[in-house]
């Protein structure tokens, strides 16, 4: 089983994390990557280098406009008057409360606030220097990933940092700038019909469920703690199923705070089952590892245990998987956690 990673996605590293109301050190940095490449190095895993696959997979996903919006953010940020060390907005576009008059696609603004505003969702997207960089090079790990079950691996893990799944089509937010998820699904579906992309991290996959919710090819899965009071509070709950084409093929399983293993276990069931149903032909999993209760942002009772008995319950599967990391940020819990996944996934596999 091959993992990929480059020293490249440590690029990005941002110095502030509004939570609370504070400006805080981000949760999303570099001691994550360290981490978890010691902890899957436990398992048996070694880094290769991603392939440079250009722009073409992460314009596959994410709008032009959008793409173009990364590459210049943070340059044309630093022009500003007595500008801060990164890109953080001060407005953001609302563009439900009047549907006729909502602008669509590229925004009108051409100045710098204005269209950050538009692109970033939430004060913990920071753009610094680096970050276009890492998240280029997170997402040619994904397709890195995906290209190793295209060429007959049954298996293969892209350590993505920063992550991915709260980036919209034309959104960061989250930590996350481009949907390695949904990157690594598109890629897929050059050979498979129907893949699936299940998301157990503990912060519903809100931007990898828009880009799929009208589609019927893709199914969207996820397992989270309930929304209504916790990020990202706008999508994840259970009655979103899907709309138009994509009507069926859209499952939430939002927990209840405190949650314990045999919840977030059931759940997993659940949105597995669903995607046996769909006739999913290979997988993409949104690893999250911030459902443990060590984590600082975790609202459940998770513990390691339950992470090596849903990489038992996924490895059995016998459909290819690209493993994508997204979240987690205690370190004790991640090296715990992901190690104990990994190694339980790869023995039901064989890989």
């Amino acid at each position: 089983m091959k993992l990929f990673f480059s020293n490249r996605q440590l690029a990005h590293q941002p110095q502030q994390y509004m939570v609370h109301g504070k400006l805080i050190r981000a949760f999303e940095n570099n001691d994550r990557a360290t981490t978890l490449l010691e902890a899957l190095a436990g398992a048996g895993l070694h880094p290769l280098e991603p392939t440079d696959h250009g722009l073409a997979p992460a314009l596959s996903v994410h709008a032009d406009h959008f793409i173009d919006f990364l590459q210049t953010a943070y340059a044309e940020f630093m022009k500003l008057p007595n500008a801060g060390p990164e890109v953080l907005p001060n407005i953001h576009a609302y563009v439900g409360a009047t549907p006729s008059l909502a602008p669509r696609g590229k925004p009108r603004p051409t100045g710098i606030i204005g269209r950050s505003g538009w692109y970033v969702g939430d004060l913990s997207a920071v753009i610094m220097e680096g970050t276009w960089e890492s998240a280029l090079v997170s997402a040619h790990a994904a397709v890195s990933a995906a290209d190793a079950i295209l060429a007959g691996d049954q298996a293969a893990f892209a350590l993505c940092r920063p992550p991915g799944h709260h980036a919209y089509v034309d959104r960061a937010s989250g930590f996350c700038f481009v949907n390695n998820a949904a990157i690594a699904a598109e890629r897929l579906r050059s050979r498979y019909k129907r893949v699936a992309i299940l998301d157990f991290d503990t912060h519903h996959g809100d931007g990898t469920q828009a880009i799929f919710y009208e589609r019927d090819d893709v199914f969207f899965g996820s397992v989270h703690t309930d929304p209504s009071a916790y990020y990202p509070h706008y999508l994840g709950y259970a009655d979103e199923l899907g709309a138009g084409k994509g009507a069926g093929f859209n499952l939430n399983r939002p927990l209840a705070f405190g949650s314990d293993d045999t919840a977030f276990i059931t759940a997993n069931h659940d949105i597995i089952n669903a995607a046996l149903k769909f006739g999913a032909e290979a997988m993409v999993i949104s690893a999250g590892w911030d459902a443990h209760h060590k984590d600082p942002l975790s609202k459940l009772k998770v513990t390691t245990d339950a992470y090596a008995r849903i990489g038992d319950l996924y490895g059995k599967l016998s459909f290819p998987m690209v493993i994508v990391q997204e979240g987690g940020y205690s370190l004790e819990a991640i090296a715990e956690s992901a190690r104990i996944f990994t190694q339980a996934f790869r023995a039901a596999k064989g890989v």
